[in-house]
């Protein structure tokens, strides 16, 4: 009996440690709001019908030293064996002076999508380094801020190939069966939906004809070999195709690149750049192409503009807003990024520069050869002739070598015909190589390798690369730690994260990353786990996966889960695919329309297209909810085609539709299936389950509601649960047996997605326990009803539910203020970082709008903070309606402010420089100072330059501004 009470009220409890408020600040804000207790307060906020009926059913709660406890024996499971099986995964070596400071730092990893680029400027200059690297080293025109792997990377890179060059009649994508098999299985997912036929075949053999629109082949392929494919690119953009290659950055810095050999589009990742296993991730795809496809790159883009005083200022460009804007239109989903890893990759170029990369990759070749030339002198035969890193041998009893090799705890990779194949990577060693002579042979290596050590690099004509990389003097400025450490913090210094202040942003959920849950994904029983590793030596990853599965389970109340998509939109896309083959599997193949109210995530109609299904939109009505009448009215006109509704819920206007349980049933009736996305589940959790209202399937944001940190925009993990009857259709993988028996394919490159930072939700739930997640999604209900109460006089809220409330959060209406004094949402967002602020979200889903998200892990007094600096702000808009204050030049117009604008002389602003920088006692106490003014939108998009910028153009851009001065 005492230990089930300490649970509840001890002192030193995680549950205290994650809620903002203390329970007489719950009580105090409460009592604002005119409620007794939390429970009348979601008494009122949420439907009676959906609420659930009975507790959820989870372990109590643990502490946060039994947390980790239970980890660090989840970690033991896992046998670290030395694993050599390739296939794009490479072990290697973080540098200490990134992991500790990016990676393990939440100035980096709690940051938000760089979308407000004032207060993002140093990720933002990390990422442009990323899209430098990757565009050298393929000697590519243009390449993007990341993607989430190789294999969906290459599938994106299809997509663009169709969009370009594809049609019906043009529709045929040759892929090279010696690409690596996860890619090859992404493809056969993403195509089938398109209409596009994948040809998979040994690509010396490629013959390709006029209905074939791109090619795809792997540099070096699956079994290590080196191929010349100029004449193949050659043929296909004969036929009007275009040519696309996956590429090893790393072999790169060695061989010639594939800009230089005719391909349109280079994929690949980026993940053997200092970013560990982690089972399969998250790590950084790439994508890089040329100048004409800019307008068709997936993902984001990040581009230098300038600001109001003409000084360089980054921004994310071109598509970042225009697929936003396409909807269904849009060539692919931007929520695809991997923000982190890419900046982990990034900073290991900066760090190891040019010389430094190419030493490493002379090394692992060397050995290579090293281990190549001892295997051939002991009679081993070895399929690959011309290679980097990777040998394919053949050997008379595959078995024998496999059981040497588990008794030295060794992976080598197991083809189907009976070879086997060895990659190395950066932590091989001379001993290492030694080993796995003895374990292919069986015998002592030592004579072999004193013959054969004197070793070159020699590839030749037309294979050795004779261009330069990464010339930047960013790649050549920071090697030693010293000055490695003062740069990644001078970046750090330009960007505003949790441990700025709050990110108030709607649907963003950006919550309290527990230094707890974060811990243990750098351990190495987590992290240095290939994600093709035999099961046998895994078995604390597949309990940690198992538990998780069956958590996510019971909080939704759905049947099945997969944790394998690796982002929200992989989630959105995987849902509906399994919908999709549902459908199929009833003989329904007709069923091809997506109802999408117009209140739904700008990422649902790209997933539905993507997905195969022709989108067709749904009203809502002037209180924010679909309107029933108007979706009774698309499903009937669409019975005999329609698929399934998206809906959000909470609905993005932020509250509980009291028509839910209807909506659901009108969908069912019509023979669809009913898609939650689960961006908003932060309010749902142990209050309602999607099961019980009619849900068919959702996506669940890990990296939102379950506490998964946004890293900067990525890393994310997606997961999907599924009512029983959809479980057939969960995706696959060609590794193993996982997915439902009518698997919809692999979705990812890995079988579980990123597996790597799984033990961050897994810790928050058994930390939470049931009563804990409850009393989350209460105080998250409080706080967003609190925030609404405290500016609705300043603010109107704009959508309110039937009875008042709020859900999670709330919409503030800012469309007067333009009409008035042409002051615009912009202008409101860009003033709230002169009070040390993000912007909630802006001007979406309502144009003109502040959708504000402040999570249970903040605090009353910083609720109070923002809600005093949004109703100073207010007064601010008035000074101008009252004619105070100018029209044109002041404090919102203006902002934000920096530093040198404080310094310049003379000051021409009819305000004070106080009331610029200091317009409240807590900026003056802590002050954030954005690195740039306002940036430029429009002219970064009119002159993109998505790559670092030579220093001169600097210096020119220097010697206009001392020209011009500050003119805009």
């Amino acid at each position: 009996i005492i230990l089930r009470v300490s649970h509840r009220i001890a002192a030193d409890s995680f549950l205290g440690r994650h809620l903002g408020p203390s329970d007489e600040e719950i009580a105090q804000m409460l009592e604002a709001l005119g409620f007794s207790s939390l429970e009348e307060l979601v008494d009122r906020a949420v439907p009676e019908a959906i609420r659930v009926q009975r507790p959820l059913d989870l372990k109590p709660p643990i502490s946060e030293a039994e947390a980790l406890d239970e980890l660090r024996e989840l970690a033991s499971s896992n046998e670290t064996f030395r694993s050599y099986i390739g296939t794009g995964y490479s072990d290697c070596i973080t540098p200490p002076v990134i992991q500790r400071n990016i990676l393990e730092n939440p100035g980096w990893y709690t940051q938000y999508t760089p979308y407000q680029a004032e207060i993002s400027q140093g990720r933002l200059q990390a990422l442009l380094n990323f899209q430098t690297m990757v565009a050298d080293l393929t000697s590519m025109e243009v390449s993007n801020a990341s993607l989430l792997d190789e294999a969906t990377a290459a599938a994106e890179a299809m997509g663009l190939a169709f969009a370009a060059k594809g049609s019906p009649e043009r529709n045929r994508f040759l892929v090279a069966e010696t690409c690596h098999p996860q890619t090859i299985d992404v493809i056969r997912t993403r195509a089938e939906p398109l209409g596009i036929e994948v040809e998979t075949g040994d690509p010396l053999q490629f013959a390709p004809s006029e209905g074939v629109f791109a090619a795809l082949v792997q540099f070096p392929d699956t079994n290590g070999q080196i191929e010349d494919w100029r004449d193949l690119a050659d043929r296909v953009h004969q036929v009007g195709g275009l040519f696309i290659a996956a590429a090893d950055l790393l072999a790169l810095t060695l061989l010639s690149p594939p800009g230089e050999w005719g391909a349109d589009v280079t994929v690949g990742s980026t993940q053997r750049f200092g970013v560990a296993l982690g089972y399969g991730g998250p790590h950084a795809g790439y994508f890089a192409t040329r100048e004409e496809f800019k307008r068709l790159i997936p993902g984001r883009l990040v581009g230098v503009s300038r600001d109001r005083q003409r000084r360089p200022a980054l921004r994310l460009a071109l598509q970042t807003r225009e697929q936003h804007i396409r909807r269904d239109k849009a060539t692919s989903n931007i929520c695809t990024a991997q923000v982190l890893p890419a900046v982990l990759a990034s900073m290991y170029a900066v760090y190891h520069g040019p010389q430094g990369l190419k030493r490493i990759a002379a090394r692992i070749h060397l050995l290579t050869k090293l281990l190549a030339g001892g295997l051939r002198q002991e009679g081993t035969r070895l399929f690959t002739s011309r290679f980097f890193d990777t040998i394919r041998l053949q050997v008379p009893d595959p078995r024998a070598v496999l059981d040497r090799a588990r008794k030295f705890r060794v992976n080598l990779r197991q083809y189907d015909d009976g070879d086997l194949g060895i990659s190395l990577d950066e932590t091989t060693g001379l001993r290492d190589v030694e080993r796995l002579i003895e374990v292919v042979t069986g015998g002592s290596p030592d004579s072999l390798l004193k013959e054969t050590v004197d070793l070159q690099v020699e590839y030749g004509e037309p294979f050795s690369r004779e261009s330069k990389y990464l010339e930047h003097p960013v790649f050549h400025n920071y090697h030693s730690e010293t000055e490695m450490l003062r740069y990644i913090h001078r970046l750090q210094k330009g960007d505003l994260s949790l441990t700025t202040s709050m990110i108030p942003l709607g649907s963003c959920t950006m919550k309290l990353n527990a230094a707890v849950e974060m811990l243990p994904i750098t351990w190495q029983g987590f992290g240095s786990i290939h994600p093709f590793a035999p099961l046998s030596q895994t078995e604390g990853y597949q309990r940690l996966i198992r538990e998780l599965e069956e958590m996510l389970a019971e909080i939704t109340g759905l049947g099945a889960v997969s944790l394998q998509p690796n982002a929200g939109a992989q989630g959105e896309y995987a849902g509906l695919l399994a919908i999709r083959g549902f459908h199929r599997s009833l003989g329904q193949g007709g069923r091809d329309v997506c109802l999408i109210p117009t209140s739904a995530h700008g990422t649902n109609p790209a997933s539905a297209v993507m997905a195969g299904l022709k989108v067709v939109k749904v009203d809502c009505d002037d209180d924010g909810n679909v309107d029933l009448n108007h979706l009774r009215s698309q499903a009937e006109r669409f019975r005999g085609r329609l698929a399934a509704l998206m809906i959000t819920y909470p609905s993005t206007h932020g509250v509980f539709e009291e028509g839910i349980v209807e909506i659901c049933e009108v969908v069912h009736s019509a023979g669809g299936q009913v898609y939650m996305d689960g961006a908003n589940m932060n309010a749902q959790v142990g209050i309602c389950r999607p099961c019980d209202f009619g849900v068919d399937v959702c996506h669940l944001n890990l990296h939102k509601t379950f506490c998964i940190p946004h890293g900067g925009g990525g890393p994310g993990v997606g997961p999907i649960a599924v009512a029983s009857h959809l479980a057939p259709f969960l995706p696959g993988h060609f590794f193993t047996d996982v997915g439902g028996q009518q698997s919809i394919g692999a979705i990812s490159a890995a079988p579980w997605g990123s597996a790597g930072i799984l033990p961050i939700s897994w810790a928050y739930i058994r930390l939470m326990g049931t009563e804990g997640l409850v009393k989350a999604s209460q105080v998250a209900i409080l706080n967003a009803n609190y925030v609404a109460h405290r500016l609705d006089d300043s603010f109107p809220v704009l959508f309110r539910g039937k009875n008042g409330t709020v859900a999670h959060e709330c919409i503030l209406d800012c469309r007067r203020f333009r009409k008035k004094t042409g002051i615009s949402v912009i202008d409101i967002a860009k003033r709230l970082i002169d009070y040390g602020f993000h912007a909630p979200t802006v001007s979406w889903p309502v144009v003109e709008t502040l959708m504000v998200e402040p999570t249970e892990s903040e605090s009353k007094a910083e609720l109070d903070r923002f809600c005093e600096a949004m109703i100073s702000i207010r007064k601010e808009i008035e000074e101008i309606e009252m004619g105070i204050a100018d029209p044109g030049n002041n404090v919102l117009r203006n902002a934000p402010h920096t530093a040198e604008m404080l310094a310049e002389e003379p000051w021409k602003h009819p305000y004070s420089r106080e009331k610029a920088v200091f317009p409240t006692a807590s900026s003056r106490r802590n002050k954030f100072w954005p690195l740039v003014g306002r940036v430029d939108e429009a002219y970064g998009d009119r002159n993109l330059v998505c790559a670092c910028p030579p220093v001169e153009s600097f210096a020119q851009e220097g010697e206009e501004v001392a020209q011009e001065g500050t003119v805009w």
